[in-house]
């Protein structure tokens, strides 16, 4: 049969590859970005709890409404602002899925998003699918902040939705208030939504706030949030993610959702609204991570490696080009294979694939695999 692929240029990801590559070869894997500790136990006994008790059936299509309570309360703890849990609040298939039903109800044959380069792999084939356009604007290179007159100069009658991601994969970077403010100035006026991957929301160092688009009431009046409790509490196979958006973006999303996955897991709905209710549950997430981070980056310190500054995410980037002129995704396999540590090349995150000869490390392990990946990389 003769097929017309949607997406003619897209392949296995990068992260499978990687991990695969890693499998095969017994490597360390800081490519793909799940972490190698063990999920709370009280998270999992509340998930045991509600299983038990018979919660195993559908459950409502939003999510069930103590866990959206429990999203509003964490909202306005940490925003300053009160989402409608019945109308503003959706509980989806991880983060992946809340941007994908959001683009696939708000972006039409023929429209432009703007998004920042190097972006998550995902974005680009998603948009595509929707017979639109991605409009890559490239970040800064020495601290991968956004160009906003760049940006400005990209907008056209045909931009219909801008998105951020803030902390940012891959690069750890982070949006100012400066930012937000110079992101209400070019939409205000105007019919663009704003998509903002905000996954790693809880994960920023050195005392630095979040500074989400719920925070800005013109921004949230056009914006939509994506979050992850499977990247705040490190459980990312249990797909667990949310969406919080505008009464009237919201009604189009939840069209999509419910013929999308229609539902999320019953029991760790309600186990997650239990561990909400204690906030040290996400608020202790951040300086778990820069304890990880700055011990990975002690251990580098004897390295050739240059590590470019990390202010969110559990992701560090790592300069090669004292190592090796060899292109990025070439140095990548050949660590792999030969040195056993596998990582991610930033290149594969570039519209254009461009090579600074920069790579991206998964800090979420143990010390242990830390250490071990640290010793072999600073034989180099």
């Amino acid at each position: 049969m003769q097929i017309n692929s949607k997406l003619p240029n897209v392949g296995t990801t990068i992260f499978s590859i990687m991990s695969k590559m890693a499998n095969d070869h017994g490597a360390i894997n800081l490519a793909q970005g799940f972490p190698d500790f063990p999920v709370s136990p009280q998270l999992i006994d509340r998930v045991h709890h509600y299983m038990k008790q018979g919660f195993n059936q559908y459950a409502p299509m939003p999510g069930v409404p103590v866990l959206r309570k429990a999203i509003a309360d964490k909202t306005e703890r940490c925003y300053g602002w009160r989402p409608n849990e019945d109308q503003e609040i959706t509980v989806t298939c991880g983060a992946i899925e809340a941007i994908n039903s959001t683009i696939s109800a708000l972006i039409h044959a023929g429209d432009e998003v703007i998004i920042m380069d190097p972006a998550y792999d995902a974005y680009e084939p998603i948009i595509n699918l929707q017979g639109a356009k991605a409009i890559g604007v490239p970040l800064r290179k020495t601290d991968y902040s956004i160009d906003w007159q760049a940006v400005e100069s990209k907008i056209t009658d045909r931009t219909k939705m801008i998105m951020i991601n803030s902390p940012h994969n891959p690069s750890g970077a982070i949006i100012s208030a400066d930012d937000l403010r110079n992101l209400e100035m070019l939409t205000s006026g105007t019919d663009i939504f704003i998509l903002s991957d905000e996954v790693y929301e809880h994960i920023l160092f050195d005392g630095d706030l979040h500074q989400s688009v719920l925070r800005s009431e013109e921004l949230r009046n056009r914006s939509i949030v994506t979050s992850s409790f499977g990247k705040t509490f490190h459980a990312t196979g249990w797909r667990m993610g949310y969406l919080v958006a505008p009464t009237g973006i919201m009604a189009e999303v939840r069209k999509v959702h419910q013929y999308n996955t229609f539902t999320i897991h019953t029991a760790t709905q309600y186990a997650i609204a239990d561990y909400l209710a204690d906030a040290s549950n996400y608020e202790s997430v951040a300086p778990m991570y820069q304890q990880k981070r700055d011990f990975f980056l002690n251990k580098m310190a004897s390295s050739k490696f240059k590590p470019i500054p990390a202010k969110g995410t559990y992701f560090q980037l790592m300069d090669f080009s004292a190592i090796s002129d060899t292109g990025d995704v070439e140095f990548s396999e050949w660590m792999t294979k030969e040195i056993g540590v596998a990582t991610i090349p930033m290149s594969v995150f570039y519209q254009d694939k461009q090579d600074n000869k920069v790579l991206r490390f998964c800090f979420a392990k143990d010390e242990e695999t830390l250490a071990a990946a640290a010793e072999k990389l600073c034989a180099l």
